[in-house]
């Protein structure tokens, strides 16, 4: 697949369904928890109390359609910044991981629909 192609799968809002670090009581404190890839390398996440926007490439990696992101947003008012990637494993299922510069990290698991 092409990055724009890539891209276009990936374009919608997942909705996180489980994350390693957090519980879901805490993962959906604010709002429910969720990744949005908008197809022209932005989009946007939020989960616990953190808000973020990202900038997205998209690619191949081992057969399956990747995208990595950098981001920047807040947490609970506090400015923070991170990296992250997804993997499309089925049309409707993406896995990853986010990371908070110089703070936690977790894996994720996510579901469009």
């Amino acid at each position: 697949m092409t990055p724009s192609a890539i891209a276009k799968a990936f374009r919608r809002k997942w909705h996180i369904v489980d994350m390693k670090t957090w519980p879901a009581e805490f993962r959906d404190l604010i709002e429910p928890a969720h990744i949005t890839f908008l197809g022209r390398g932005t989009g946007e996440m939020a989960f616990c109390a953190l808000h973020g926007w990202l900038d997205t490439r998209y690619s191949n990696r081992d057969g399956l359609p990747y995208a990595e992101f950098s981001w920047e947003g807040d947490d609970d008012g506090d400015p923070v910044c991170g990296r992250g990637w997804a993997i499309l494993e089925a049309p409707d299922r993406i896995i990853g991981a986010v990371f908070i510069h110089l703070g936690d990290e977790s894996t994720f698991t996510a579901r469009s629909g």
